[in-house]
């Protein structure tokens, strides 16, 4: 075996995610170990089934739909979550993309499964959790006095009604508490309709997040007299959400690490040992006396691995480039769109306006991730040779816009199919409090993205 087929082989045995290479009827033909340790089947096992085989029909159903697109040339890669069946009967959760891989002979399959069955349950129970909480009600007069409260928000603050209705709203709940909530009272009994979620110190019972909707009351001559509030208990639905956003923020992190090895092995192994084979046959054809022929076929040969060289160098650092820390997030996102743009043969205009050289490393990757993941997905799918990146420097956060000219998408569709990488772009920007908006017209296409000087979150550093 060739040393890159070898490495390659290798990476395919040895990848934590679950990789199959498939005919186009769906046939299985190779299956590494983490994909039959996914599914509990033998490799010999799933080569004697089909893909559809593995999941539910309606699932399956989705899955054929793509993949026929695929197979017409409509679209180059989709991704979907979708469950699957293991051996023992009990069912997984998992995120399959699919992309054809060119072959010599005919084209093959790449089907990558991640497990995400963790993530499934956690959202699972967060959707149970938020069904079967009660809601507590009270009513409330202008002079900020309990005129009726609900067995449920006796429970909520852990006090008898005898010691809520008819007692101010400041004796119950406490200083803290009340001077958070001061300024909703302020508004409800101005005639605005309060929706709000918060985390409030209550008196006797500490730090609970609620969230709770404020309805103003009108008295006979039409004037505001109070508010009638509904308030939730969102403490389980909050922890979930946490337990949700640590587990997303592992699994960057982990495929970050990921990128930087496989970057690593890229540069330092395959790369150095390609160079060195292309001097060896260098060596060899200036050596040698050869039929010319031979010598021709020699130096095509030796142009091709000197490309492939290229290839393999250009993968690695869109994997991970060092330019980020050396240059900074404005240097490596220009190095970033001059080399796309000369790969790609379109225009890209970058700007770049008071953006500091240093930046939280958790936020500068961040934005330099949601930079490829946006130009690359408008280069492929926009149809346009024009594109416009920005990145702008406030105050308290980095603004990133990448535009293009083209046809537009339905960015609705296109979130609920999770097939252009806008999932991933609204998920990392989440884990550093930033904020993800699309704005596509049938005249262009403009991706928005914020993320705060400090992000402050309990998850920041997952994304690095």
């Amino acid at each position: 075996m060739e040393p890159a087929s070898e490495f390659f082989h290798d990476a395919f045995q040895a990848s934590p995610v679950g990789i199959a290479l498939e005919n186009l009827e769906g046939q299985p033909l190779f299956v590494n170990p983490a994909l039959c340790s996914f599914l509990g089947f033998s490799e010999e096992e799933m080569r004697r089934k089909h893909c559809s085989d593995f999941s539910p029909p309606e699932d399956a159903q989705r899955d054929r739909a793509l993949f026929a697109q695929l197979r017409a040339g409509l679209i180059d890669h989709y991704s979907m979550e979708k469950r699957f069946f293991r051996r023992d009967g009990s069912m997984v959760w998992g995120r399959l993309t699919i992309s054809i891989l060119p072959g010599p002979a005919s084209p093959m399959v790449v089907a990558m499964v991640e497990d995400i069955t963790a993530r499934k349950t956690a959202q699972e129970t967060l959707e149970l959790a938020s069904k079967q909480v009660a809601a507590a009600v009270t009513r409330c007069s202008c002079s900020l006095r309990y005129l009726w409260a609900s067995q449920s928000y006796a429970d909520l603050l852990q006090r008898p009604l005898a010691e809520i209705i008819g007692r101010p709203i400041a004796d119950v709940l406490g200083a803290s508490a009340f001077e958070r909530l001061h300024h909703y009272f302020e508004r409800v009994l101005a005639g605005e309709t309060v929706v709000y979620e918060e985390e409030v110190n209550y008196h006797g019972v500490g730090p609970r997040w609620v969230s709770a909707t404020y309805i103003p009351t009108l008295a006979a001559d039409g004037t505001i007299d109070g508010w009638v509030g509904v308030i939730v208990d969102i403490g389980e639905r909050k922890r979930t959400e946490e337990a949700i956003a640590s587990l997303s923020g592992r699994l960057i992190r982990a495929q970050e690490e990921e990128r930087r090895r496989i970057a690593r092995e890229l540069h330092d192994d395959i790369n150095q040992r390609l160079a060195l084979l292309v001097v060896h046959l260098e060596g060899l054809r200036s050596n040698l006396f050869l039929a010319p022929e031979v010598a021709c076929e020699l130096r095509e040969a030796t142009k091709q691995l000197e490309n492939l060289g290229a290839d393999i160098q250009a993968l690695s650092h869109r994997l991970h480039t060092s330019k980020l820390d050396h240059l900074g997030l404005a240097g490596a996102a220009s190095s970033f769109c001059r080399e796309l743009a000369s790969r790609s043969k379109v225009n890209v205009n970058f700007q770049s306006e008071n953006m500091p050289k240093s930046l939280p490393q958790e936020v500068s990757l961040c934005l330099y991730r949601v930079l490829q993941e946006a130009l690359q997905n408008a280069i492929k799918h926009s149809g346009s040779t024009n594109f416009a990146v920005s990145l702008i420097a406030a105050p308290d956060e980095i603004r990133l816009s990448v535009h293009d000219a083209g046809t537009g998408f339905d960015v609705n569709e296109a979130l609920s199919h999770g097939g252009i990488g806008l999932s991933t772009m609204k998920e990392r920007l989440k884990l550093v409090n930033g904020t993800l908006s699309i704005d596509s017209q049938p005249s262009g296409t403009t991706i928005h993205a914020c993320a705060p000087l400090h992000t402050g979150g309990k998850h920041a550093g997952a994304v690095g």
